[in-house]
């Protein structure tokens, strides 16, 4: 009497599945990821309850010591709109302002100034409370 099972059940397994779902999991994450690129200069933003991600432009950045950047470079207070200018390169560009807390917001107000001359949209950069 032969009573061994005529269907035999494959041991292997197969991953295209698994690959698959760790792909669209990957370009899920990367799609869904915020695109903010933080400013690389010691500067203690203040905080704001309210926040919004915004794709930066140009980043200008205040320290305590009053020294001014544009996007990483070191400016002058004078050199600071011809900067802007150039990396700017027309209307409707975006400034985004990332001012220590402790400045005075005269300097703020300076940039802003500029930046609205320039036709372009100044947003304040804040950290979430």
């Amino acid at each position: 009497m032969n009573l061994g099972s005529k269907n035999k059940v494959d041991a292997s397994f197969n991953m295209a599945s698994m690959t698959d779902l760790i792909f669209l999991l990957l370009v899920f994450f990367m799609l869904t990821s915020s695109f903010v690129t933080p400013s690389g200069l010691p500067v203690s933003l203040p905080s704001s309850a309210a926040s919004s991600i915004e794709v930066q432009k140009v980043s200008v950045t205040v320290t305590k010591s009053l020294d001014y950047f544009v996007d990483d470079k070191r400016v002058t207070k004078a050199m600071l709109e011809g900067e802007l200018k150039s990396k700017l390169g027309g209307p409707n560009g975006s400034v985004v302002l990332h001012i220590d807390k402790d400045v005075p917001w005269e300097h703020g107000v300076y940039v802003a100034g500029i930046a609205t001359s320039l036709e372009a949209k100044v947003v304040v950069a804040t950290k979430p409370k």
